[in-house]
């Protein structure tokens, strides 16, 4: 299920997305101009896979921010190889934060940003499920951490003149669970996701582009291609057993932000911009 909080954005595979609830390749997060490149890149790798020969139709799902200020974003560098070997190197476990990946050239708070994860787990009395999040943190507002107003402290927020590029950004937002959730409360639990942006200080300004993309990995819900019966099997969870999921949603995705900001490192780029990390001494 995909939810925007604002929709400035080339978010590529949505209207399939929101009308059929299934999600059928891996999701590609990279800058603006490069969103037909890497689109191109994971249906290549989708139709290459054992059983898909007579696939004819693939939705591929891309996100993406505008890293132009510290990227040399018309060059489109990223090419279709880069996303292949992304997908090869994909792995269960600890996630690289920071400047990597689709996060090398953003900025978030007018600090550098980046990709950030976090996650919560329920206990086992509601079920035990994890809900995580991954983030690409390419946005503005007043950086805001424990309900503090880091941003105004370090003169560092929107509209503010200390700022390198006051435009507008967007954020990525993945929120992966093995909660069985059907399509409808994908989207309800997407939507929590806004809500830790804005915790931590985020205003979904007008020109940002700000996704939330959820999914379940309960196997017992997966979409076959070509199903044996009409019917979908599976249990689903209750709306009633939705909230605790909702504030999972909500902290982790405020805190896989401050972790994009933590881990990112100051960067010099395209025309010798230089963005600074955020201090780790204004969060103490």
């Amino acid at each position: 299920a995909i939810y925007i909080g604002n929709g400035f954005g080339k978010l590529m595979g949505i209207s399939q997305v929101q009308e059929l609830g299934n999600i059928e390749t891996p999701i590609i997060l990279t800058n603006t101009l490069s969103v037909p490149t890497a689109a191109n890149a994971v249906i290549d790798y989708t139709l290459a896979l054992p059983g898909n020969e007579e696939v004819r139709s693939v939705n591929p799902v891309v996100g993406e921010t505008n890293d132009g200020y510290l990227n040399d974003i018309r060059g489109r560098h990223v090419k279709a190889a880069d996303v292949l070997e992304a997908i090869k190197k994909a792995k269960p476990g600890p996630v690289e934060e920071g400047n990597v990946g689709a996060g090398t050239g953003t900025v978030c708070f007018g600090w550098k940003g980046g990709i950030g994860t976090a996650s919560r787990q329920l206990p086992g009395n509601l079920g035990a499920y994890t809900v995580g999040v991954l983030v690409q943190t390419n946005f503005g507002g007043v950086l805001t951490v424990d309900g503090r107003p880091v941003g105004k402290n370090s003169g560092k927020f929107y509209l503010s003149n200390k700022l390198n590029d006051p435009g507008d950004g967007s954020c990525m937002i993945v929120v992966a669970t093995d909660a069985p959730l059907d399509a409808r409360n994908l989207e309800r639990l997407a939507k929590r996701a806004m809500l830790g942006l804005a915790r931590t200080g985020g205003i979904a300004t007008n020109g940002s582009g700000d996704y939330a993309i959820a999914f379940s990995t309960a196997r017992e819900l997966r979409v076959p291609y070509s199903p044996e019966t009409p019917f979908t099997e599976g249990k689903v969870l209750h709306n009633d057993s939705m909230s605790p999921l909702f504030l999972a949603c909500v902290e982790a995705t405020e805190e896989a932000i401050l972790n994009s900001l933590v881990a990112a490192q100051t960067m010099t780029g395209y025309k010798g911009r230089k963005v600074e990390a955020l201090p780790h001494n204004l969060l103490k």
